[in-house]
C-alpha cells in the first residue's frame, strides 16, 4: 500500500504534466523557450514578495510573472534592445532581486531549495486541490483559444486579417504560462519548470503528425516522466524535481532515436 504522501506526489506530478505538456507545444512553436526561463526565474521574486506582503507565494508568483510579461511587451515596442537581450536582463535581474529579498527576511525561515528545485513529496492536500482546480481552468482556457492561438502562431498578420485579436490571444497565453509556473513551482521547482514545458513537447514532436497529436503526446510524455521520475526518486533517494526532468530527457532521446532510425530505414522494394 502506498503512503499518502506518495499518492499526493504522484497526483501532483501527473497534474503538472497534463498542464505543461500542451502549453509547452506552443512555447516550442512560438520559440519562446527563453521567455519561459524568464518567467520561471522571476517566480522567486514573487515568492519573496508574497511572504513579505503576507499573502500566498503562488499569488505573488502570478502577480510578478504577469507584471514581467507586461513589462517585456512594453519594452519590445520601444525596440531599443533585441528581445534576447531584454529576456536576459529581466530573467537574471528578477532572479537576483528575488534572492536578495529572500535573504533580507531574516525573521522568516524559507526552504529555498524546495522552491528552486521542487519538493513534490511535501505537497499538501490543499496545494494538490489548487493544482488540479487551476489546471482545469488552464486547460479549459487553452482549448477555448486553441484555434486563434494556433493561427497567431502560424501567421500573425494573416490571423489579424481574419479578425483574430492577436494581442489578446498572446496576453491570455502568457497568463496561462504564469499560472502554470505559480501552480507547479512546488513540483519541479522554479529553475526546472521550463524543462517540463519544453522537453515533453520536444519529445512528442519527434513522432507527432499534427498539432493536436503533439499536444496529447506531450502530456503523455510528461505524465510518464512524472511517474517514472518519482518512482526513481523514491527508490534511489534522488531529488524529485531533477529526477522527473532526467526521465523526460531520456524519453526525448529515445523518441529522437526512433525518428532517426525511421528515416534511416531504406525504402522497401516494389514486387
Amino acid at each position: 500500500m502506498f503512503d499518502d504522501f506518495l499518492i499526493r506526489a504522484l497526483a501532483a506530478g501527473i497534474g503538472t504534466a497534463l498542464i505543461a505538456g500542451p502549453l509547452g507545444c506552443f512555447v516550442l512553436w512560438r520559440r519562446m523557450a527563453y521567455f519561459g526561463d524568464t518567467m520561471s526565474h522571476s517566480a522567486l521574486l514573487g515568492v519573496g514578495l508574497g511572504f513579505l506582503a503576507g499573502f500566498a507565494p503562488a499569488l505573488g508568483v502570478t502577480l510578478v510573472t504577469v507584471a514581467i510579461a507586461a513589462l517585456l511587451i512594453l519594452l519590445q515596442r520601444s525596440r531599443a534592445l533585441p528581445v534576447d537581450t531584454l529576456l536576459g536582463i529581466l530573467s537574471h535581474g528578477a532572479l537576483s532581486i528575488g534572492l536578495v529579498v529572500v535573504s533580507l527576511m531574516s525573521g522568516l525561515r524559507i526552504d529555498l531549495m524546495a522552491y528552486l528545485f521542487g519538493d513534490v513529496l511535501s505537497v499538501s492536500r490543499g496545494e494538490l486541490a489548487a493544482l488540479w482546480a487551476g489546471g482545469a481552468v488552464i486547460i479549459a482556457t487553452l482549448l477555448l483559444i486553441w484555434r486563434p492561438l494556433l493561427a497567431v502562431t502560424v501567421d500573425e498578420d494573416l490571423a489579424r486579417a481574419e479578425g483574430i485579436k492577436a494581442g489578446l490571444v498572446r496576453g491570455l497565453f502568457m497568463l496561462l504560462i504564469a499560472l502554470t509556473i505559480a501552480l507547479s513551482m512546488r513540483i519541479v521547482g522554479i529553475l526546472l519548470i521550463t524543462s517540463l514545458l519544453i522537453i515533453p513537447a520536444a519529445a512528442a514532436r519527434q513522432v507527432a503528425r499534427s498539432p493536436e497529436v503533439m499536444a496529447i503526446g506531450a502530456a503523455i510524455v510528461g505524465v510518464a516522466a512524472a511517474v517514472l521520475g518519482l518512482n526513481g526518486s523514491f527508490l534511489f533517494d534522488t531529488p524529485s524535481g531533477p529526477s522527473i526532468v532526467v526521465v523526460a530527457l531520456g524519453l526525448f532521446v529515445l523518441l529522437s532515436l526512433v525518428r532517426m532510425l525511421k528515416h534511416l530505414r531504406p525504402p522497401g522494394r516494389a514486387d
